[in-house]
């Protein structure tokens, strides 16, 4: 067999191997553990109906939401200003996401005067409300191996649409200890910290809407 003939099949051979030897270990990939995914907003807050009268629209800006805590990865934070995420664990959609969707659903469900009026909807809204999630976290306040007090702060502003008059300027501030130093726990704390803040969003809405006319 000639010099060229070998060298070609070694070369063949080799190239088999590599290809084996790679499919071998892409294989190991999907094997590995994926990460939990965890979500909140599930707690329906307090229902508070507030003042009597006719409903009235509210259209609500666009939430802002610090930036560290906005995405779908868990944010903790120790004494000193360290702060890290969550290993192995996040949220089913971005914290940013599921925050909206709460309040949405709290504004359904809720039997008070105040309709929350998406983008778009012919119903004139009588009062603009504006967002800010200032703190959305779990708080390592008594060491890493102590369980977490999870920290939900929201400024809420009420404008009036007609003269842009403000109708209130307020912070909303929930704090829930973890029951455990487990991911399970924590999220459960979130969801009853976020529902807190919701719920009296809410009632603040509904309480700052009396003397409104109703909505066309």
């Amino acid at each position: 067999m000639s010099a060229i003939r070998i060298k070609t099949l070694i070369a063949g051979v080799a190239t088999v191997g590599l290809a084996l030897s790679l499919s071998a270990c892409i294989s190991v990939f999907p094997k590995a553990k994926p990460s939990g995914m965890y979500r909140f907003g599930t707690t329906p807050p307090a229902a508070s109906k507030g003042p009597p009268g006719a409903m009235f629209g509210v259209l609500k800006a666009p939430t802002v939401f610090t930036r560290p805590s906005a995405g779908d990865r868990i944010l903790t934070t120790a004494p000193g200003g360290e702060a890290a995420y969550v290993a192995g664990a996040r949220w089913i959609a971005p914290a940013s996401v599921q925050f909206d969707e709460a309040l949405s659903r709290a504004f359904d469900a809720d039997p008070g005067r105040a309709r929350l009026i998406g983008r778009g909807e012919v119903a004139k809204a009588q009062m603009v409300l504006r967002l800010e999630v200032r703190t959305f976290e779990a708080a390592y306040v008594n060491g890493p191996k102590a369980a977490p007090e999870v920290i939900v702060q929201v400024r809420g502003v009420l404008s009036r649409t007609g003269d842009r008059a403000l109708v209130g300027d307020q912070i909303f501030e929930a704090k829930v200890k973890a029951a455990d130093n487990r991911v399970g726990p924590i999220v459960a704390a979130f969801d009853e910290a976020n529902a807190k803040v919701i719920g009296d969003l809410v009632a603040w809405i509904n309480a700052a809407g009396a003397g409104l006319p109703a909505s066309e």
